[in-house]
């Protein structure tokens, strides 16, 4: 009897922490969701397209505005730049 007594105990206490747990994870996903619902998925205008360029050298198609200009074209790096110009 003493066994089934301490058995409803812990089953009991299970139950509240188990409760109390996913009640908890609840509010977090609740307060997540709040948190990201507030905030403008887009702000103003979206940025323009960026222009494409192609390496000189290796083909490598990147942002004009991260290119590397040369004598011959657009390069992706100074290595190549001084590698074709030479």
């Amino acid at each position: 009897m003493k066994y089934l007594l301490v058995l409803a105990v812990v089953l009991v206490a299970f139950y509240i922490w188990r409760t109390n747990r996913e009640r908890a994870w609840e509010e977090a996903v609740a307060k997540e969701s709040q948190r990201h619902a507030a905030k403008p998925r887009h702000p103003g205008q979206p940025a323009p397209p960026a222009q494409m360029v192609v390496c000189h050298h290796c083909g490598l198609h990147l942002p004009r505005a991260e290119s590397v200009e040369g004598s011959l074209g657009h390069y992706c790096s100074p290595e190549h730049r001084r590698l074709s110009d030479s």
